[in-house]
C-alpha cells in the first residue's frame, strides 16, 4: 500500500517561481542573487502557511546552487542541489526554536558556525519560530548575528515579529509575507485537483480558500480532509459546508431578505433553524457581517473587485444590493458589529442575537421615521426664517460738509431675513425672543416714531445688549415720514451705530408691523456746531471769536489747565 502524502507538503514549491501569492518577496531575492547582494541575515516575517520556511529552504538551496539559471532559480542537479534534495546537506542547517530556545542551543549554533562548509560557498542556518528564544539565548545570539564569517548566512522564520529583541532586528534584512488572496489560493487548489484527477466546483475551492485565512498551508489541509470525505473524491460545494461545517449562503440571503421586509417572525423562525442545526450563534453573526459588508460593496462599481465571490455569487449580491440604499447596508453592519462585540460578555447570547436581528427588522421603519422627523423640523425652521424685511441702507454723504438729503449716497447693504442677522450677530445669552402670539404689534407712524425710539432705549436697557446706544450719539437727526437721517462726528460712531442697527430692527420688527429705515452719515459741518466741552475747545472757540486772545496767551505764557 502506498503512502499517503498530505498535498501541503506533495506539493510544496521548490522554486520562486511556484511560490504562491509572494511575488514581491521572490522577486527580490533572485535579484539578489544574481546580483550577489546577499544580507548576512533575513528575517521572514507573516501569518502562518504564506510560504516562510519554505522561501528560507529555497533561497538556501539557491544560493549554493553551482548552476544558477539566467532567472535566478536553482538547477537541482548540481552537488548542492541533490545534497539538499537527499537530506544529507552539511551546509544548509535547519533549528527549531520552539523546542531549542535556551543559551545552551545557541551556544552550540555559534560554535558550528565557525566551522566552514565542506563543499559550496556559504553555510546556511535557518531558524524556524524565532521569537521562542529566550532574552539570554537573543543575547548569546547577537554578536555572531552581528559579525558572521563571510560564509555564513542566517536564516529567521517567526509568526510574531513584535516578540523579537529590536537589537536583532537592526541586524536582519526584513521580509514581510502577505496573507495569499483568496483568488491565488483557489487557482492552486484548482491545479492540484487537476493533478490528482479530482472533480471540483470552483465555487467549493472558493469556500475553502476563503476558511483558509491567508494560509496556503491549511488550504490544502482541508482540501484533502474535503476530498476523502466524499467516495468518488469530489469537491464540490455542498460537501465543503457540510464537512468543514459553514453555514450556506443561502441562509444569509434569506435572513437580509426578511430584514428588507420587516419580517420579525420569519428572522426569529429561520436563526432557530440554524441554531437546531448545530451552529454557533456567534459564527452565524460573524458570518451575516461579513455578507453585510459584500452586499455594500457590491452597491458600488467601483467596489466590485473588493467581493473576491465567483461570478454567480457576485450577481447574487449585485441583485440583493439593489433593494436598499449602501447607508442602510452601513447600519445593519454596524448592528452585527457591535453584537460580535458583546456576544462574549452576554449571559444570554441566543437572546442578543434575537434582539438584533428585531433591530435589523425594524431598522428601515426607524430611519424612515427619522427622516420625516428631520424634514417635519427643517420645514418648520424654513417657515420661521423665510419672512423678510427690507434692510436698512445706510447712506454716506457725498459731501461731508453738506447735511442735505440729496448729497447722500446709497451703499447696499447684505439682503438676510432679520431672524437669521439676529441669531448670527447676537450672543446666545442675548439674543432677542422670537414674536409671540400673546404679543400684539402696533403700526408705526411718524407720530408714534418718537415713542417707539425711547421704548427702544428702554428694551435695550433691560435687555442688556449695550449700556449706551450709539442711537444718542448722532449729532442731528431729521425725520421725513418713516426714514430717519442722522448725522456722526466720525467714522467710529458711525461703525456703532451700523453695528446696533441689527438690535433696533429687531426691536421694531417684535412690536410693530412695520420698519423705518435709516440713512447715516458722518458730517464734519455738524460736529462743527457741537457747544465746546472740553477746555481745549473753550479756548479754541473763545479765539475764534476774539483773535486777540491767543496773542495775550503767548505774551503772558499762559498754559490751558
Amino acid at each position: 500500500m502506498e503512502n499517503f502524502v498530505v498535498s501541503a507538503r506533495k506539493y510544496r514549491p521548490a522554486t520562486f517561481d511556484t511560490v504562491v501569492g509572494q511575488s514581491h518577496i521572490t522577486q527580490t531575492l533572485k535579484n539578489a542573487i544574481l546580483t550577489r547582494h546577499l544580507a548576512q541575515a533575513f528575517l521572514f516575517c507573516g501569518p502562518r502557511g504564506v510560504g516562510k520556511t519554505t522561501c528560507a529552504r529555497i533561497l538556501a538551496k539557491t544560493i549554493n546552487c553551482e548552476s544558477l539559471t539566467a532567472e535566478g532559480e536553482a538547477c537541482g542537479t548540481c552537488k548542492c542541489c541533490t545534497s539538499y534534495q537527499s537530506n544529507n546537506s552539511f551546509i544548509i542547517h535547519e533549528l527549531d526554536a520552539a523546542s531549542n530556545n535556551s543559551v545552551d542551543d545557541i551556544r552550540n549554533l555559534n560554535e558550528q558556525v565557525r566551522i566552514p562548509p565542506p563543499f559550496g560557498e556559504y553555510k546556511v542556518y535557518i531558524i524556524d519560530e524565532v521569537h521562542m528564544l529566550s532574552t539570554a539565548a537573543f543575547n548569546a545570539f547577537l554578536k555572531t548575528l552581528e559579525e558572521p564569517p563571510h560564509y555564513a548566512i542566517f536564516i529567521l522564520a517567526t509568526t510574531e515579529k513584535h516578540k523579537i529583541l529590536p537589537t536583532i532586528l537592526s541586524r536582519c534584512q526584513i521580509f514581510d509575507f502577505n496573507r495569499i488572496k483568496i483568488s491565488d489560493i483557489t487557482g492552486q487548489l484548482a491545479n492540484v485537483a487537476k493533478s490528482e484527477n479530482i472533480p471540483f466546483e470552483e465555487e467549493g475551492l472558493r469556500v475553502i480558500a476563503t476558511k483558509a485565512d491567508g494560509g496556503m498551508r491549511d488550504a490544502l489541509s482541508m482540501f484533502d480532509m474535503v476530498s476523502t470525505f466524499s467516495p468518488d473524491r469530489a469537491v464540490t460545494y455542498q460537501q465543503v459546508i457540510t464537512n468543514l461545517h459553514i453555514l450556506d449562503s443561502d441562509y444569509y440571503f434569506k435572513i437580509t431578505r426578511f430584514i428588507l421586509e420587516g419580517n420579525s417572525s420569519g428572522l426569529l423562525l429561520t436563526f432557530d433553524e440554524i441554531l437546531q442545526k448545530g451552529f454557533d450563534g456567534h459564527l452565524f453573526i460573524l458570518g451575516l457581517a461579513e455578507h453585510f459588508r459584500d452586499l455594500l460593496l457590491a452597491s458600488d462599481p467601483a467596489t466590485h473587485n473588493l467581493m473576491e465571490l465567483s461570478e454567480g455569487l457576485a450577481k447574487q449580491y449585485m441583485e440583493q444590493s439593489g433593494h436598499a440604499s449602501a447607508g442602510f447596508f452601513l447600519n445593519l453592519l454596524n448592528l452585527a458589529s457591535q453584537t460580535d462585540l458583546q456576544y462574549k460578555n452576554s449571559k444570554n447570547a441566543r437572546l442578543l442575537v434575537e434582539l438584533s436581528l428585531l433591530k435589523m427588522a425594524n431598522l428601515r421603519h426607524a430611519l424612515e421615521a427619522e427622516a420625516e422627523k428631520k424634514k417635519s423640523e427643517l420645514t418648520a425652521k424654513s417657515e420661521v426664517l423665510s419672512f423678510k424685511t427690507p434692510e436698512p441702507v445706510v447712506l454716506v454723504a457725498k459731501d461731508k460738509n453738506r447735511l442735505d438729503r440729496a448729497s447722500f449716497r446709497e451703499t447696499p447693504s447684505i439682503k438676510k431675513p432679520v431672524e437669521q442677522v439676529l441669531l448670527q450677530a447676537i450672543p446666545d445669552e442675548k439674543k432677542p425672543e422670537t414674536s409671540s402670539p400673546t404679543v400684539t404689534k402696533k403700526l408705526l407712524s411718524p407720530e408714534l416714531l418718537s415713542a417707539a425710539k425711547e421704548e427702544y432705549f428702554i428694551w435695550m436697557k433691560n435687555k442688556g445688549i449695550q449700556n449706551i446706544s450709539a442711537w444718542k450719539l448722532a449729532l442731528k437727526e431729521d425725520v421725513d415720514g418713516l426714514t430717519i437721517y442722522l448725522a456722526f462726528a466720525n467714522e467710529i460712531a458711525l461703525s456703532n451705530f451700523e453695528k446696533e442697527l441689527v438690535h433696533i430692527k429687531s426691536f421694531f420688527y417684535m412690536h410693530y408691523e412695520n420698519q423705518p429705515e435709516f440713512e447715516a452719515m458722518v458730517s464734519e459741518k455738524a460736529a462743527g456746531e457741537l457747544k465746546p466741552y472740553t477746555n481745549s475747545e473753550k479756548f479754541n472757540y473763545l479765539t475764534k471769536k476774539y483773535p486777540g486772545l491767543s496773542e495775550l496767551r503767548a505774551r503772558l505764557g499762559l498754559e490751558i489747565n
